[in-house]
């Protein structure tokens, strides 16, 4: 039986962490950290090119460490080196591509764990699903959809995260989350994935879940994951811990919280909520969501697209560094935008 390789994808801050939590409960699937290899160490131009023994190297390093101290920690090459190249010398040719060593990463530490199928949970992935469907055949896509306004808000209080529990996220990188977030920003990103996975939604290897129906319906929905996938379900699965919000501190709690349709509670502006009902109305009804009537101040609302452009080109320039293939990435990035 081939391994099958799961994808979790989706917009930042849509489910795609409780997701990826989830199906590591299962016996068979070990979740990893986000590697962000498509975007970071990865990039269109290497699909047919090789790399030589020195460069795998160093990538599975990088992947080790992503793994190990999380992608926002400090690169030390020399910590991961020694187990990269013995991994390498006896699982890998002199020559072979970046996708060769990633993959051949993603199975060795599912082994280590005493596991069959591994699971990659960078949402950003949302952005290569053709290239991962392409690349890895056998792959599995789950992608997550999450109402906007609950998006909106998530990502608005984002920067807390640092606060609430997550003690290993830099004070630069809440920095660069409070930067990021702008609702038209984040409203037409969420707007746009979608489109990306409407036109995947017939594919036999993509399955959307809504966000909604897991934490209403959790046991209904993970045996439909699960025989996607092809696996048993296991009720341990539904046994997950409660962490990870942007509005509470992380608890000792079990189980899948009700935690959705937080925006109706306040944290949200009129006009928050005005401008992403505008840009994801067509979305929004497709998906079922119900759209509220909001009157905005007309001078908050002038104001919040007035900093549009100024948020936006700040947040490109924090995530330069981010991209393997800057001219790749700000080209999916700015058309997704555009519109």
């Amino acid at each position: 039986m081939k391994t099958a390789y799961i994808f979790i994808v989706g917009n930042s801050r849509s489910g795609t962490t409780l997701m990826g939590r989830i199906l590591g409960l299962n016996d068979e699937i070990f979740t990893f950290e986000e590697l962000h290899f498509f975007e970071q160490l990865w990039s269109i131009k290497d699909k047919n090119k090789t790399i030589n023994a020195s460069e795998a190297e160093m990538l599975y390093a990088q992947l080790l460490k992503n793994q190990s101290t999380g992608y926002l920690s400090k690169y030390d090459f020399k910590k991961f080196r020694d187990e990269a190249k013995a991994t390498l010398q006896d699982n890998v040719r002199e020559t072979v591509s970046r996708i060769d060593v990633f993959k051949t990463f993603l199975i060795n530490e599912v082994e280590k764990h005493g596991k069959r199928i591994p699971c990659e949970q960078t949402p950003r992935n949302i952005l290569y699903i053709d290239d991962i469907l392409q690349l890895i055949p056998n792959a599995k896509i789950l992608a997550m959809v999450r109402d906007p306004r609950d998006v909106v808000l998530s990502q608005k209080y984002k920067w807390k995260r640092r606060f609430l529990g997550a003690k290993n996220i830099p004070l630069s990188e809440s920095l660069r989350s409070w930067i990021n977030y702008h609702p038209i920003t984040i409203s037409r990103l969420w707007r746009e994935n979608f489109r990306i996975l409407d036109t995947h939604e017939k594919h036999p290897s993509v399955l959307v879940i809504k966000f909604e129906s897991l934490i209403y319906q959790p046991e209904i929905e993970l045996h439909k994951i699960c025989d996607f996938i092809g696996v048993e379900f296991s009720e341990k699965m539904m046994n997950v811990a409660f962490k990870g919000s942007s509005n509470k501190a992380d608890k000792n709690l079990q189980g899948i919280q009700k935690n959705t349709g937080n925006w109706r509670s306040g944290g949200l502006t009129k006009s928050e909520i005005f401008l992403t009902q505008i840009i994801c109305q067509q979305e929004m009804n497709r998906l079922g969501y119900e759209m509220c009537g909001v009157k905005p101040n007309k001078v908050r609302l002038f104001f919040c697209k007035l900093a549009f452009p100024f948020k936006l080109s700040s947040s490109l320039i924090l995530n330069l560094h981010r991209m393997k293939n800057i001219r790749e990435s700000l080209t999916k990035r700015i058309s997704l935008l555009k519109n």
